[in-house]
């Protein structure tokens, strides 16, 4: 276990190690930013998602004595219900609607895009069973996604993670759809090397 290792840096944050959990919580930075953007996308957000994401880790700072995990499984989830009740928050605010938007429904959809995340990029051999460790592979996909040219990860996540066709990704982002089809291509080798060097 290396000096930063979220697993130590957990075990420190639990003990009260401020400097940990903030540690903790930056390794968890670029995950929550491409849950947001796929949220955005699908008109649950409007803001930047750094801004999102600063908001949850200062919800997270402040109940961080309630919880209760003891994995990074179990902190990516409580991360993910903190980031869908400020996503429903946002959404209500925004609208102005009577209808309060679910919590749960976007907590569930944002769990599910965890997981899909690592099965269409990444190929995991490993069993349902497994689903922790697919957790922790989606937070170490979207570090992965972060340090990919600008347009090789805007085709990946327009086609693998919105699930747009190629002439819908060509048309956000005012290319040609070989064009799209030929990043997305060299941006998929690309991030399959980036995962190999992270594991």
């Amino acid at each position: 276990m290396t000096e930063g290792s979220p697993t130590l840096l957990l075990s420190r944050a639990r003990r009260g190690n401020g400097a940990a959990l903030g540690k903790l919580l930056g390794f968890y930075r670029s995950y929550l930013k491409l849950l947001v953007r796929v949220q955005a996308d699908k008109g649950r957000q409007n803001g930047d998602p750094s801004d999102v994401v600063q908001d949850v880790f200062l919800k997270a700072h402040k109940a961080f004595g309630q919880f209760r995990g003891t994995t990074e499984a179990e902190l990516a989830a409580w991360l993910r219900k903190i980031l869908a009740r400020c996503l429903a928050d946002s959404l209500r605010q925004r609208t102005r609607d009577s209808k309060k938007p679910s919590v749960r429904a976007i907590g569930a959809e944002l769990d599910r895009s965890s997981h899909d995340w690592v099965a269409h990029l990444v190929s995991p051999q490993e069993s349902p069973s497994q689903s922790a460790e697919r957790r922790e592979a989606a937070v170490l996909l979207a570090q992965a996604l972060e340090k990919l040219p600008a347009q090789y990860r805007e085709a990946i996540v327009l086609r693998q993670l919105e699930g747009l066709t190629s002439q819908q990704a060509a048309e956000r982002m005012s290319r040609s759809v070989d064009s799209v089809r030929k990043l997305w291509a060299r941006g998929m080798v690309e991030l399959r090397q980036i995962m190999k060097g992270l594991k």
